[in-house]
């Protein structure tokens, strides 16, 4: 019972992740802009 609750907690957080991103451009788009957000605070 309770994988079964993990199991669905991760899928949807998955799936909302993934629909944040609708390309995979904005995914990369994403990633960049948060390397970028950490480099200037380092």
């Amino acid at each position: 019972m309770i994988r079964k609750m993990i199991f669905a907690l991760v899928a949807g957080g998955i799936v909302l992740s993934a629909s944040a991103c609708n390309t995979v451009r904005g995914a990369g788009d994403d990633l960049e802009s948060a390397a970028n957000t950490v480099d200037k605070k380092m």
